[in-house]
This record gives C-alpha cells, structure tokens and sequence, in this order.
C-alpha cells in the first residue's frame, strides 16, 4: 500500500456516489455500463507498466469502480476506448483502468519523442495520471500522482496544474454540476481562479441541438467532445 498523502478533504467514494446516483436517474444507459469492483491485481499490474505508484485516493475510486472492468478495446478503437458513456461537465469521459493506461503510455511517449521547449511547463510530465479525457486523447484531467492535485491538458494551450486541490475535489465538483448545485468552493486554494468555465459559442449551437436530436449526450456548457462535431461534420456532407 503507498504511505503517499491522500491529499483530501472527503472521500472519494462519497463523490462518486453522486455521480453514480445522478447516472441512474438521469442516464440508465450509461449507468447500466458501468464496471465493477476494481481489482488490486490489475491496479499493480497498471503501476508496473506505467512505472509509477497511484496515491491512496485513486486507489480508492478504482477498487470502487473501475469503469472497464471485463472490457478490452478491440484494434479499431480510439485512444479512449471505453470510458464511462456519459458525457461530464468538462465534456470529457472518465476512464477506467485499461484506458488511464492506454492515455498515460500515449501522452508520455509523445513527450518522450519530441520533448517540450520549456522543461517547466512540459507537455506532459511522468507523474501526471489521466482520469478523463475525450476520445482522441488531445483534451483531459491528471492527477498529479506527487501531489495528489489535479490539473488538466490540451493541446491547443498546453497543461494546467493545481486546478484541484485532490481527486476529491475533481469529483466532487463534477456531482455539483452534474446535480446544477454547489457544495462547496473545491479548487485548489492557491488558485485565483478555477478551472476555465466555457461559455457556450453562438457557433456550437447547432452543433448542441444535432446532438440531441440523435441522441448524443452533449452539455449546455463547455466544451463540444470531438466525436460529437466529427458526427454532425459527416451528417452535413
């Protein structure tokens, strides 16, 4: 068991809860999809081949659920392969195991091959987990496994660290916004400001009313997942 800090201020199986609770009430499907129990083995197994230690808290989340417990990407998937269906505020999807692996060796080896300018705000650094990103993999949010804080990437700006003060936080603001309520201030108390909120562009709005119309799960705020406009691009061809 790591002796790293858990690095919060609840816990994290509390937050998921919620998030669990607002899947079954408002989207059975995805709740229906989600994994079972994590398993310790497959956790050692993922540390061994990412070559890190995962904190206590994510520890935590995945024996709670891992979301693609009993899945395997086939050859034809997308960087994220699985992932929980359900769409989060971000416009993210929250990855499971097999996917955190699968972005993690990406990300890492795309530094690797072509190593960022500025060694201080690298692309990607060695201790940053991914717990969500879109499916290509170029949008998401890490855990910062010394830390214990949570930031998040893109590719369009590069990575933005200590957004969240724990994965705690993460998830419990993700249940706050999912729920259109507010419990609590849950950025990293050393920020000014927290995560970027996106208001939503005239342009996008189209894109939104698309998606609902063909049953894509898509949020009133934030940004358009690349799937979602990639759908909607070859509808207008």
């Amino acid at each position: 068991m790591s002796d790293i800090p858990m690095h919060e201020s609840g816990d994290v199986r509390t937050a998921w809860g919620r998030i669990t609770a607002w899947l079954e009430r408002n989207d059975p499907e995805a709740f229906a999809a989600l994994g079972g129990p994590g398993s310790p083995t497959a956790i050692a197994e993922a540390e061994l081949r990412m070559g890190l230690e995962l904190p206590g808290e994510m520890r935590q989340w995945l024996l709670t659920t891992d979301l693609d417990a009993g899945r395997q990407p086939d050859g034809r998937s997308c960087l994220v392969a699985l992932g929980c269906e359900a769409v989060i505020p971000s416009g993210h999807l929250l990855l499971g195991l097999t996917d955190i692996q699968r972005v993690y060796l990406s990300q890492l080896g795309l530094e690797e091959m072509q190593p960022s300018e500025d060694p201080d705000h690298p692309f990607w650094r060695r201790q940053w987990v991914p717990v969500a990103a879109e499916r290509d993999g170029l949008y998401g949010t890490f855990l910062d496994t010394l830390t214990g804080t949570v930031g998040t990437w893109a590719e369009a700006h590069g990575a933005e660290e200590d957004v969240y003060a724990s994965l705690f936080a993460f998830l419990q603001e993700t249940a706050d916004q999912l729920e259109g309520t507010s419990s609590g201030d849950w950025r990293d108390p050393g920020k000014s400001a927290g995560p970027r909120k996106l208001d939503p562009r005239p342009e996008d709005e189209p894109i939104r009313l698309w998606a609902r119309a063909n049953g894509y799960l898509v949020n009133d705020r934030g940004r358009i997942p690349g799937t979602i406009r990639e759908a909607y691009e070859a509808s207008r061809r």
